[in-house]
């Protein structure tokens, strides 16, 4: 008999936290592929921070999910049937969405993952998927460290700050990550190479004038909040700062007010925003350059594996308060 479709549903909208009341688990009949469709069965799903905004009725980049819809993510998986010449039962996919077991999706919108080349299907909800190309935009388009100088990044531990700071670590900048704890913090300099990392359940504002007496050139900013109130006074002049996310603030309403932003005229700052969704170009030069140099072993990567979909909620909940370690997958 075919398996039945386990969703997990938008039940209602949190106005702060989001708790398990907010979600449902729903069962129903799976999906049937039209022409030009293919049937993909969902084996790793990505949960990644962007999702709370999606929870919310508000403007934004993306609609939002509507309520009693399925809570949205990408996911990688196998073909079960298809309607698309390009696919065949069996091959692995990217590019599904959902947190469901099953989704249909037209063939263009999906990636056939090679069958060979020593990367995991994992790999490309991470490190080769969306946040890996995040953390390349964000680095070579917007912060462009040069050798020598200072590059600061948040959660450096987490899919994108880990990437961020190889890559400027790749182009010569002296790489000091911010991270939640001294496990994380000896994982960002023993297995990622960072030059440093500060626990910024310390005093962080002390550790940034041990570690950067001169200041920072580049930041990459993920987390906001007390972070980001440390790091804006010790930018440096004609410093860049590349803000990914502010995840500490996705949960906190109404929002905090923001630094004194009179030094920017003052000391040059350039401060921009980026969706990785406005730089379709950016996706196969990361994903041609992170793969070799994973196969060449200049990049390293963490994962964090969730074990079934209705464990999806809670480790949601638990990815904004910083209980992750590593890109936060859970396993169908």
């Amino acid at each position: 008999m075919a398996e039945n479709n386990l969703r997990v549903l938008l039940r209602a909208r949190p106005k702060g936290r989001p708790g398990p009341e907010h979600f449902e688990l729903s069962e129903g009949p799976r999906p049937s592929p039209v022409k030009g469709e293919v049937l993909v069965r969902h084996r790793y799903l990505s949960l990644d921070p962007y999702m709370r905004g999606r929870m919310d009725d508000a403007a934004s980049y993306a609609k939002p999910v509507p309520l009693g819809g399925v809570m949205e993510g990408e996911c990688v998986g196998e073909v079960v049937e298809s309607q698309h010449p390009a696919f065949a039962p069996g091959d692995w996919v990217g590019g599904a969405r959902g947190w469901q077991r099953y989704s249909v999706a037209s063939g263009g919108s999906l990636l056939k993952l090679p069958k060979e080349g020593g990367v995991p299907p994992t790999a490309w909800l991470g490190v080769l998927g969306m946040p890996g190309v995040t953390a390349w935009v964000g680095v070579t388009e917007i912060g462009q460290p040069r050798p020598g100088e200072t590059f600061v990044v948040s959660a450096a531990s987490g899919a994108v700050g880990s990437v961020a700071g190889q890559v400027a670590k790749q182009m010569g900048a002296r790489v000091i990550g911010i991270a939640g704890g001294p496990e994380k913090c000896r994982y960002v300099t023993e297995t990622l190479g960072f030059d440093a990392c500060l626990d910024h359940r310390d005093d962080l504002e002390a550790a940034l004038d041990a570690a950067c007496p001169e200041g920072i050139d580049v930041y990459f900013e993920n987390v906001g909040g007390a972070v980001q109130a440390a790091v804006f006074p010790r930018m440096r002049e004609f410093g860049r700062m590349a803000f990914c996310g502010t995840v500490a603030t996705y949960n906190v309403r109404p929002l905090p007010p923001g630094p004194n932003l009179s030094s920017i005229n003052r000391k040059r700052l350039r401060l921009e925003g980026f969706i990785i969704s406005d730089h379709p170009r950016a996706w196969p030069v990361w994903r041609q350059r992170g793969a070799a140099w994973i196969r060449e072993g200049r990049l390293k990567w963490k994962e964090d594996v969730v074990q079934g979909l209705e464990k999806a909620p809670e480790a949601f909940i638990g990815l904004l308060e910083g209980r992750n370690f590593g890109k936060l997958v859970v396993a169908l």
